[in-house]
């Protein structure tokens, strides 16, 4: 994800990095390519009368621009509703781990508690690599014991298989009376969020938009930029494939930011940055741990992760 502060208003018009603009290119370029041709042949055009009466541009471009305004807000609301979740994982690992110090009796619990802790840090990690469907096995290694790091490597849901022994962490600490039946269920009361917040994340992932709405979208996007210059072929002349090509880049656009917010949980420039939240969870609840961590620099997050 890419995080920048806004430049002054002439900085904009140029911004390059965070853009879809880039990817976008080729396209626009075909199709100005194909408006100097149309205008390069107008007269012959014409004399076919192969020219559009401009109002209805006029009026199928509103109704255009609210099926992508109403695109963008479905996948925004996706975007959003991923960050909310990775809010609430921080949220809820946060109280795991201060519960894990302050509600167990015991001093020589230390061990056990750091190995909570690193199940926690492993459960994220590990849902990070679900979402992104990438292999977790280095963050596997060096977080869980021998014997869980190789059941991890045949388990195909690897967050659920920590968020199991997270649960069986607190039991045996119920059988060796390090807490009561009260702290346990206050416990499982936070173990169970972060069951909701892996079934969320795992639903977003799972449930795309239709790809049928999406093609038929995407086909009337295009059909209508490149139908533009006969719509003003008669009325302009070498500034049409300038003006074609404008209008164009709003639409196209649009959808394309769409299409990269859909999945919030990819590597696209504007997907959630979920290496430097995993990194920044890791960090906050190796502190609770009391372990000394170097502070995380804020220009860790003005890249793509």
């Amino acid at each position: 994800m890419i995080i920048k502060k806004k430049t002054n208003w002439f900085g904009m018009l140029f911004e390059w990095n965070g853009s879809v603009l880039p990817q976008l290119l080729p396209r626009l370029f075909i199709l100005f390519l194909y408006t100097i041709a149309i205008v390069y042949f107008r007269d012959t055009l014409l004399g076919y009368h192969l020219y559009i009466n401009p109002a209805i541009f006029t009026l199928f471009g509103i109704a255009l621009a609210i099926f992508l305004g109403f695109r963008n807000t479905v996948s925004y609301d996706r975007f959003w509703e991923g960050r909310k979740l990775w809010g609430a994982l921080l949220n809820d690992t946060r109280s795991l781990a201060r519960q894990s110090h302050t509600l167990i009796d015991g001093l020589d619990y230390h061990k056990q508690r750091t190995q909570f802790i690193l199940l926690l840090i492993a459960l994220v990690h590990a849902l990070k690599h679900q979402l992104r469907k990438t292999n977790a096995d280095s963050d596997m290694n060096r977080l869980l014991v021998n014997s869980l790091d190789k059941k991890m490597q045949t388990a195909v849901y690897k967050p659920i298989i920590i968020l199991k022994e997270l649960g069986l962490w607190v039991n045996t600490a119920k059988k060796e009376g390090k807490l009561d039946s009260i702290t346990q269920v206050a416990f499982d009361e936070n173990l169970n969020k972060l069951s909701d917040i892996i079934g969320g994340c795992e639903r977003i992932a799972s449930t795309p938009i239709p790809y049928t709405y999406s093609v038929l979208l995407h086909r009337t996007v295009y059909i209508y930029c490149f139908l533009l210059p006969f719509g003003f072929g008669e009325s302009m002349l070498w500034t049409l494939p300038f003006v074609t090509v404008f209008i164009a880049y709003t639409f196209v656009a649009l959808e394309a930011i769409a299409d990269e917010l859909e999945d919030p949980f990819g590597i696209e420039p504007n997907d959630l940055a979920l290496n430097a939240m995993s990194e920044m969870i890791e960090n906050t609840l190796l502190e609770l741990d009391n372990k000394q961590i170097e502070p995380i620099k804020l220009a860790k997050y003005y890249y793509i992760t």
